[in-house]
């Protein structure tokens, strides 16, 4: 059901998964009894805080048999209770494997152990003994606090179980499932095989049957092992016949994909459309000035003087996840594209390390999420794509071995070998689809939440989606009679519950690219001003003046329209600092906090928001940005228009029916006055049946 490898490289893992939950390493948790043994009336389970782990009811034999001679002394061996008591010991003994991979069999297994669950809870609830019995095994088995050796049961007992307890860290090197993005806590599931795939998603088409649901929106539909197969099936399933062809659209459906500038939605996909993400950089782009931001990145440079240009800050940056966060899925890549090496006469000599550099660095040159090869011949696109990265990586590393970087184009293109057998040609396309899932989060995690937080020249261009691009009114007509024609239902986006700001923030940073002269004028004397403001940490000034010009921006876009919404702004303000400094990994981060560093930011943002006569910074600021939100707020409703006027269904996310200036999430996920919205409703509708004229003179 689960995406696990049973059979991982780090053969300790053999037939078990790593459960990298704990917070200090295994030893420490055990002997700080933080691993808690109970009895319940689905059986034994080990505990650790919110975290409740079953075990396998194979291994109860290790508990039951605990002292079982002092049992049967104290009670005698004819006793009935310690009759049943040897009868459950039997049903262990006898009880089916896990390992098992006949249905039937695991049918039968299921079945006694839901026998052995509930026979030993009658027991352990009707006789006194016996409950007393097991809750002193289960006090033994939890250990004394000062005593290692106390721990060795409860160790030994976990060592039998089909996961294994782990310090959170390990799970760099030993992750043997596959995750959502880098959330240990989410696992994948194997949605492609079709039994998988009824059973999640049966819910779902009996809502629809029963006429609750008309479409739904599919989120991160790249994750998937084969997307087309996928929207094919969920399309088939609704089919009014058998006969009905599988790319029919019985059902609306859009799709979370992020698209390259120049990148096709593809066409056979049975979908309405995408979530919106590609309308939404086109209508913000259409709202920065091209030559104005030209020069906004002199100013940008000049404040800050960044080490790399856009596009190497973002290979470094996906290089940098995936050494921090992804470095087991890459070496288990690594090491099946060694055993296809291995049928290659060509290859078999080159290192495993070598084929695992070349490819993540294929992977970090990719300018898109991923490709979409599903079966031997590859499409015009994919290959154009593949054949240029290839050449991108053997051109920036010159002393990559050529035969390695040759068999690794060979595998990713299905360029099979004359003499290659049938059963390896799966092999090399089931490698290709599973390097093709682990893009995606190289992607994300690398541009989207750690790029995008680094390259700051516009914030309002660091978008889900993002080319930085500056869109004219002509390319925005011919984008938008490309969807009429191929995509007519697909959907306009302006915020999703996933974007990093608000479209009404992104509206007023916009502005700032029509006078870039002035909003270096502010930069400088907002920083002289606030310079006295800043603390040092290990030798630096914080902020950073990466992070001063990102906040500026910030302040400029979220700042609220009214005066007692400010208090709660400023707390809003400080987490999302925090948040973003993590994100952006350089001074600090979420796998390793530098307290001290942050600390510093919400110190500096706290002083320079003080509310002074004295605050020169303050006082200058908020006439400034009156200036900027009375343009921003005209390119909003030029924006709103747009979305409402263009080919395609108008989105309007949860609160945006008014003014947001909401952050990225939590802040833009934060409880919405629906009633406000209601009565506002209302309001226009009552006034609309008195005629349009006084509406629109009230609206105007």
């Amino acid at each position: 059901f689960f995406d696990i490898d049973w059979h991982p490289l780090n053969r300790v893992l053999e037939g078990r998964v790593i459960q990298p939950v704990l917070g200090s390493p295994y030893g420490q948790s055990l002997e700080k009894q933080e691993l808690r043994l109970t009895l319940e009336e689905e059986g034994f389970f080990v505990h650790y805080y919110d975290h409740k782990f079953p075990l396998d009811p194979k291994t109860y034999g290790l508990l039951l048999t605990h002292r079982l001679e002092t049992l049967t002394r104290e009670l005698g061996e004819g006793n009935p209770a310690v009759l049943s008591f040897l009868g459950l010991i039997n049903l262990v003994e006898h009880l089916p494997p896990r390992s098992l991979s006949s249905k039937r069999k695991l049918l039968e297994r299921h079945r006694q152990k839901e026998i052995l669950k509930n026979n030993l809870w009658l027991l352990y609830q009707g006789n006194p003994l016996i409950k007393k019995f097991l809750d002193e095994n289960i006090a033994i088995f939890n250990g004394r606090a000062g005593d290692p050796e106390s721990f060795d049961l409860l160790d030994r007992l976990l060592g039998l179980q089909p996961y294994r307890l782990a310090y959170w860290p390990v799970a760099l090197d030993l992750i043997n499932y596959r995750r959502f993005f880098s959330v240990n806590d989410l696992i994948g599931v194997r949605v492609e095989d079709p039994r998988v795939f009824e059973a999640s998603h049966s819910l779902l088409f009996n809502l629809i049957r029963e006429g609750k649901i008309s479409g739904v929106r599919i989120d991160h539909i790249d994750g998937l092992y084969d997307p087309l197969g996928y929207l094919q099936r969920l399309q088939s399933h609704l089919a009014p016949n058998e006969k009905a062809p599988a790319n029919r659209e019985n059902l609306y459906v859009v799709v979370e994909k992020i698209l390259a500038a120049d990148e096709p939605l593809p066409p056979d996909w049975p979908i309405a459309g995408t979530t919106g993400y590609d309308f939404l950089n086109r209508v913000n782009g259409l709202f920065i000035d091209a030559q104005g931001f030209q020069a906004v990145q002199q100013v940008y440079n000049r404040f800050v003087k960044p080490d790399l240009a856009r596009s190497e800050l973002i290979y470094q940056k996906k290089k940098l996840v995936i050494e921090t966060l992804f470095r087991g899925e890459l070496e288990t890549l690594g090491y099946i594209l060694s055993l296809l090496a291995e049928q290659d006469r060509q290859a078999r000599d080159v290192p495993r390390k070598e084929l695992q550099k070349i490819i993540g660095e294929v992977i970090a040159c990719l300018p898109v999420y991923r490709t979409y090869i599903r079966s031997f011949e590859v499409s015009p696109w994919d290959l154009d794509c593949l054949e240029q990265v290839i050449a991108a990586v053997r051109t920036q590393h010159p002393s990559l071995d050529p035969t390695a970087l040759d068999f690794v184009r060979r595998v990713l293109l299905l360029d099979f070998p004359p003499n290659l057998s049938e059963e390896h040609r799966e092999d090399w396309l089931r490698f290709v689809m599973r390097w093709q899932q682990f893009t995606v989060p190289i992607m994300a995690k690398g541009l989207e939440d750690t790029a995008l937080y680094v390259y700051n020249p516009l914030v309002s261009l660091n978008e889900v989606g993002t080319d930085f691009l500056m869109v004219a009114p002509e390319d925005f007509h011919q984008f938008n009679q490309r969807r009429q024609e191929n995509w007519p239902s697909t959907l306009n986006a302006t915020a999703t519950h996933d974007t990093k700001r608000s479209e009404d923030v992104r509206m007023r940073i916009n502005v700032l690219s029509e006078d870039p002269q002035k909003w270096e004028a502010c930069l400088q004397r907002w920083s002289a001003w606030n310079q006295p403001k800043k603390r040092w940490v290990n030798g630096m000034a914080v902020p950073d003046a990466n992070e001063e010009y990102f906040l500026y921006q910030t302040l400029i876009g979220a700042w609220p329209l009214l005066e007692e919404e400010i208090p709660e702004f400023k707390e809003r303000l400080q987490a999302y600092t925090i948040k973003a400094a993590r994100e952006a990994k350089v001074h600090t981060r979420w796998i390793a906090p530098n307290h001290e560093h942050e600390n510093a930011l919400t110190a500096f943002t706290e002083a320079i928001l003080h509310e002074s006569n004295h605050n020169e910074f303050l006082n200058d600021f908020q006439k400034i940005q009156a200036r900027l939100a009375y343009y921003g707020a005209l390119n909003s409703l030029s924006q709103v228009l747009l979305k409402i006027a263009s080919p395609g269904v108008p989105d309007f996310y949860q609160g945006t029916e008014l003014w947001d200036f909401s952050l990225v999430d939590p802040d833009n996920r934060r409880p919405v006055d629906f009633h406000k919205r209601a009565q506002l409703l209302n309001d226009v509708k009552r006034k609309e049946s008195k005629g349009p004229g006084p509406l629109i003179h009230d609206l105007l």
